[in-house]
């Protein structure tokens, strides 16, 4: 699906392919299985299975693992100009952009969602919250108000409130990028998932630039507001780098890593939570099934990889509102 986008709109993209290296025996006989059987479940069926010796003789040889599996259809896209893209198709069809207009409120009347913006009253068929960092705070405004409503009876009868109203944590991720040394890479390289992320994974972008992350680094679970995380990369972090990547390329050699970016993951969980919850959150997209509001989509922990799945979840989306009637 993206790649289709990308080839009829000249996104840049190159299909590099990638190795998911298990670097134990354990991961071998328990981690590899299971992602495959998630595959599977998903409907990805190009996956291959490699012993250690096929990724060494035929894929890198600069790699050290038990065993891999081998995804020929990733690949690395120019996610700015993927996104310019997405918006010159909104605009095309009516769209408009506003940026720089946070949401105060919202109301109910006559079947529809009024959005309060920057002092405009945004009259809505339908509102998809997709507000990344800051979708908690825009879902609870939406839901305060519209429980505030005339008509919040009849609109949230069939909807379970609590389910609904989640928040999101924030994880920082780091990344390093590979100086003077020489990259062995020809594909993407990724240890087995870890808790909270994907782990510490070789990624090559489309200037032919390798770069390993992101890490996990949680944030406290007392911040808010992701605008009060500091994005500088601790150059401290860096031991953590090693240790990791030397796992999979043992050749890796001493200051050959610089600090480079970070970002911020919105999760739906946190390690220091004592209810139990599962870390292996995935993606909450919530219609009118879980909270009760016709024409309301909202996105929750929408992190990596969350670009990739980006034209999937929007169909996802239109399937939610076609269900509950609004479309």
């Amino acid at each position: 699906m993206m790649y289709n986008f990308c080839d009829e709109r000249n996104v840049p993209y190159e299909k590099k392919g990638k190795l998911i290296v298990a670097t134990n025996e354990a991961q071998l006989q328990t981690d590899i299985p299971r992602i495959l059987g998630h595959a599977k479940k998903n409907g990805v069926d190009d996956l291959k299975l490699l012993s250690g010796e096929d990724v060494s003789f035929n894929f890198e040889p600069s790699v050290t693992c038990q065993g891999a599996i081998f995804s020929p259809s990733t690949g690395v896209v120019d996610s700015h100009n993927f996104m310019v893209a997405l918006l010159a198709d909104a605009e095309e069809h009516g769209a408009t952009l506003a940026l720089n207009s946070s949401v105060t409120g919202a109301s109910n009347s006559n079947g529809a969602i009024t959005i309060e913006a920057e002092g405009m009253q945004l009259e809505c068929d339908s509102v998809v919250n997709c507000a990344g960092l800051h979708a908690d705070r825009i879902n609870t405004i939406i839901l305060d108000s519209m429980k505030n409503s005339s008509n919040e009876t009849t609109r949230r009868n069939d909807g379970d409130e609590g389910s609904s109203r989640m928040r999101q944590y924030f994880a920082k991720g780091n990344y390093y990028r590979l100086e003077g040394q020489k990259a062995p890479f020809q594909h993407l390289v990724y240890p087995v998932p870890e808790k909270g992320g994907l782990g510490v994974h070789a990624t090559i972008d489309l200037g032919g630039n390798t770069r390993f992350g992101p890490d996990v680094e949680w944030m406290d679970m007392s911040i808010r507001d992701p605008d009060d995380i500091d994005l500088t990369v601790d150059p401290n972090r860096a031991d953590l780098f090693y240790d990791e990547v030397r796992k999979y390329w043992p050749s890796l050699m001493d200051g050959a890593l610089a600090p480079d970016y970070a970002g911020i993951r919105p999760k739906v969980d946190h390690p220091d939570l004592t209810d139990g919850r599962s870390m292996n959150v995935d993606f909450v997209i919530q219609g009118k099934m879980q909270h009760g509001i016709k024409g309301f989509v909202n996105m929750l922990g929408i992190e990596s990889p969350g670009l990739t799945a980006s034209m999937a979840i929007g169909d996802h989306v239109l399937n939610l509102l076609v269900e509950d009637g609004t479309i």
